[in-house]
C-alpha cells in the first residue's frame, strides 16, 4: 500500500464512557488505537488510565499502542521550547517525532488506526494541530472523529480553523497554505503546553 492510500483517523477522549468511546471506534472500523497523550492518565476520567484503556480495548479487539514519548505535546528536550512555551515547528523536527510519524504510518497499513488525545475539539489539541499536520504533509488522509460521531476530514478542519482564528480563505497576498499555517500558529499560540519551571528561567534571564 502506498503512503498516498493511507488514512489515519484521530479522536478525543473527553467525557466519554468507555462503552461510548469503544463505539465509536468500532463505528468507524478502527482496530488499534496510537495514544499520543504525554501523560497517559486522567485524573477525572480514570476510565482512560493507559492501563485500564489497554485492557478495555483488548476485551473488544483492538489494540491498543503507547505514543506518547514520540507523539505528546510535552517534549523533553529544552530545545523545544522557547520562553517555556513548546514549539510545535521544532518537535516536529525532532527524530523522536519522526519516529513516531514513521510507526504510525507503517501501523496504517496493517490496521486502522485511531491517533487519541484528551480533548473533544480536534482544534484544540496537538493530535490535529501538529501530529495531524505532519501527517498531511506526508501524504496521509486524516480523518477526525468527532464527540457525535461524524467524521471531519483534516482539509475540512483546516477551513474551520480559519474561521475560528478570524482568518480569510482568500487573500490577495497569501497563498491559502500561508493562510493555514498562520492559523495554525495562532491556535498553537492558544493551546500549547507552557513547562512553567522553563518560563520563570526565561522570564529570570531577561
Amino acid at each position: 500500500m502506498s503512503e498516498s492510500h493511507l488514512t489515519v483517523y484521530t479522536i478525543g477522549h473527553s467525557k466519554h464512557t468507555l462503552d461510548e468511546f469503544a463505539g465509536l471506534l468500532k463505528q468507524h472500523g478502527v482496530t488499534a488505537l496510537a495514544d499520543v497523550r504525554s501523560a497517559p492518565f486522567s485524573r477525572f476520567n480514570p476510565q482512560f488510565n493507559k492501563d485500564a484503556l489497554a485492557r478495555e480495548l483488548k476485551t473488544r479487539g483492538i489494540k491498543y499502542v503507547f505514543l506518547g514519548r514520540e507523539l505528546g505535546a510535552r517534549s523533553d528536550d529544552r530545545s523545544c521550547y522557547e520562553n517555556g512555551r513548546v514549539q510545535y515547528s521544532r518537535l516536529a523536527r525532532t527524530d523522536l517525532f519522526r519516529q513516531g510519524l514513521e510507526r504510525v504510518r507503517r501501523g496504517a497499513e496493517e490496521h486502522r488506526i485511531a491517533l487519541m488525545c484528551a480533548e473533544k475539539e480536534p482544534l484544540e489539541c496537538h493530535r490535529t494541530l501538529l501530529v495531524a499536520r505532519a501527517l498531511d504533509e506526508q501524504g496521509v488522509e486524516v480523518m477526525h472523529i468527532l464527540a457525535d460521531g461524524g467524521l471531519e476530514s483534516h482539509r475540512e478542519a483546516m477551513e474551520r480553523l480559519l474561521e475560528v482564528t478570524g482568518l480569510p480563505r482568500e487573500d490577495l497576498f497569501r497563498s491559502r497554505a500561508e493562510l493555514i499555517a498562520e492559523a495554525l500558529k495562532r491556535q498553537e499560540d492558544k493551546v500549547a503546553y507552557v513547562d512553567e519551571k522553563l518560563a520563570a528561567e526565561a522570564g529570570e534571564s531577561e
